[in-house]
């Protein structure tokens, strides 16, 4: 039989309710929240993980990726010879750029390629500033260039010419001054040979040849110094004979001195 609006009759209607938790028993809940714990216990090394890989990655896009840690100032010290504005040009580090992404390595290259300069360090100084330190040569001696001195270092690198001679310095007569020249080298090695006390006396290192050195003395007396070699007994020797009389010592074989 079927009831009216097309319905079977005795048939049951089924609807969908939701049941108050306390209609759940107890020991279901309480296995139920074990369950959701142990899930999120499961769950949470893995939630800690990517939390820490998306702090680093936005910290490494932040960090290299942008210009909120751009350089914003390159410092320099220790310069003389060369201006900053000579160290900025030559280092080539562009305004705002990724601090962490500037070229340290290469920084230091351009710059050593500057005469005047023995060595750099480069280095990052968060947030914002690239630190230059120039450690530039130091002067041994200078060689007269026509009306102009050039400065020579302990390598014989010639790196500096000026327009007058400098105080302190003794002259290095040589051709062709450079680390390339074997008078150069011969005029450097006996000068870092000699004693404080030739040294407070020398005006000249003369280089006439290998085996042609001299050191003119103030006061006009000539040390003969041969060629470079023994350079550390020549300067002994040398020393020692400083108070004899005589205006021109020969210590080319320092085992036989002669003195004039």
């Amino acid at each position: 039989m079927t009831a009216p609006g097309g319905r079977r009759a005795g048939a049951r209607r089924w609807r969908l309710v939701r049941a108050h938790s306390d209609a759940v028993p107890a020991s279901v809940r309480r296995f139920m929240a074990r369950a959701r714990r142990r899930r999120l216990r499961a769950a949470m090394p893995w939630l800690t993980i990517g939390g820490v890989l998306a702090l680093i990655g936005l910290g490494t896009w932040i960090v290299y990726g942008t210009g909120l840690l751009g350089v914003r100032e390159v410092r320099v010290s220790g310069t003389d010879i060369l201006s900053e504005d000579d160290v900025r040009e030559a280092a080539g580090v562009r305004d705002g750029v990724a601090l962490a992404r500037v070229d340290l390595d290469g920084i230091e290259e351009r710059l050593a390629a500057l005469a005047p300069v023995d060595h750099v360090i480069a280095s990052r100084d968060w947030p914002g500033t690239i630190a230059i330190e120039v450690v530039e040569r130091t002067p041994v001696a200078v060689v007269p260039q026509g009306a102009k001195y050039v400065l020579v270092d302990r390598h014989g690198v010639a790196f500096h010419t000026v327009s007058g001679k400098p105080g302190g310095l003794p002259l290095a007569r040589v051709a062709k001054p450079g680390p390339d020249d074997a008078d150069t080298r011969s005029a450097v090695e006996v000068l870092t040979a000699l004693s404080p006390q030739l040294a407070k006396q020398l005006s000249a290192v003369v280089v006439k040849g290998p085996a042609e050195i001299e050191l003119e003395l103030r006061g006009g007396r000539v040390i003969v110094w041969g060629d470079s070699s023994q350079s550390d007994a020549k300067s002994q020797v040398a020393t020692a004979l400083l108070r004899k009389k005589g205006d021109r010592i020969d210590v080319s074989a320092p085992e036989v001195v002669t003195i004039r």
